[in-house]
C-alpha cells in the first residue's frame, strides 16, 4: 500500500456532522479535495459498522477503513464491508459465564429485542437494529445496586473485559479506544502524518496522538478542558462548530502536506 501524504481521522456527530441536523454538506467540497489528493479520511465514531456504512458510502469514502464502536474495532474498506463479530461473541461468552446473581442485573443490547433497544436509545426501529448489531462491544443497562455494579465490573475485569460508564449505558469491551484503532490504521498506511478532529471527551486521546489535533466546538456540550499540546500549536481549537468548522480546519491544515 502506498503511503499517503496525510490521513484525516474524524469523529462524526458534532465534529463532521451538525449536532442537531446531521448535515455535512458544507464539508462535501473539502472531502472531495481530500479524495482527489489521495488523502484517506477515516470516519471514527462510537457508532456501529452498520450505522457508519451508509454514511461512508454517501461521502464517497468506501475506499478507506473506518473506526467503529469508539475504537473497539476497525471496519474494512469496501462498500457494505463489515467486520467479523468474533470479538463480540467472545465478550458475550465472558458475560454469560458470570454467576447468576452478577449476570442478571445487567441487560445488554444482546439481551434485548429491537423494540427495547429503540426505547432505551430513543432511536427509530431501523436505526436501533443497526445500533444493536455489535462487532466488538456491548452497551447495557444496570438495574442492581452500586455494590453489585462494582462487583460486576470487577468480575468482568478478571475475564479481560473493561467496563466504561457512558452515562446512560454501561458499555463492555476489550479496552481499546479510538487512539488504539487510529494507530492500527496508521500502521496499515505506513505511518504518515495525521490530523484528528473531535468534539467530545472520548476524542481526547485521538486528538492528542495525531500529528495535528483539532477541537471542534459543540454548543450542545461543555467545551473540552485545555489539552496538552495546545500551548505549542500541536492542538488547535476551531472557532466554528460542525460542519463548517471541520471544513475550515481541514482545508487550511491539509495545504501543509500537499
Amino acid at each position: 500500500m502506498k503511503t499517503p501524504p496525510l490521513i484525516v481521522f474524524t469523529d462524526l456527530d458534532g465534529t463532521l456532522l451538525d449536532h442537531a441536523t446531521y448535515d455535512w454538506s458544507p464539508a462535501a467540497p473539502v472531502l472531495q479535495d481530500l479524495i482527489q489528493n489521495d488523502i484517506p479520511v477515516i470516519l471514527t465514531s462510537s457508532k456501529t459498522a452498520p450505522e457508519i456504512a451508509d454514511l461512508r458510502s454517501a461521502m464517497g469514502l468506501d475506499a478507506y477503513p473506518a473506526i467503529c464502536e469508539n475504537g473497539a474495532g476497525v471496519m474494512p474498506a469496501g462498500q457494505g464491508a463489515m467486520p467479523e463479530r468474533d470479538a463480540y461473541w467472545r465478550l458475550r461468552e465472558a458475560l454469560d459465564s458470570l454467576p447468576t446473581a452478577l449476570r442478571a442485573p445487567y441487560r445488554g443490547f444482546g439481551d434485548m429485542d429491537v423494540e427495547h433497544v429503540a426505547s432505551s436509545t430513543g432511536l427509530p426501529l431501523e436505526d436501533a437494529a443497526k445500533a444493536a448489531t455489535r462487532a466488538f462491544s456491548e452497551p447495557g443497562l444496570w438495574s442492581g445496586d452500586d455494590q453489585g455494579r462494582a462487583d460486576f465490573i470487577a468480575a468482568m475485569a478478571e475475564r479481560g473485559v473493561h467496563a466504561r460508564d457512558g452515562g446512560r449505558f454501561l458499555t463492555l469491551g476489550w479496552g481499546r479506544r479510538k487512539s488504539d484503532a487510529m494507530a492500527e490504521v496508521l500502521a496499515q498506511y505506513g505511518n504518515p502524518p495525521s490530523i484528528a478532529l473531535g468534539d467530545a471527551p472520548n476524542d481526547i486521546e485521538m486528538i492528542e496522538a495525531a500529528t495535528q489535533g483539532v477541537i471542534i466546538p459543540n454548543p450542545h456540550r461543555d467545551p473540552l478542558p485545555p489539552l496538552k499540546g495546545e500551548g505549542d500549536g500541536h492542538i488547535l481549537r476551531e472557532q466554528m462548530p460542525a460542519p463548517n468548522g471541520w471544513a475550515n480546519a481541514v482545508s487550511t491544515l491539509m495545504r501543509r502536506y500537499i
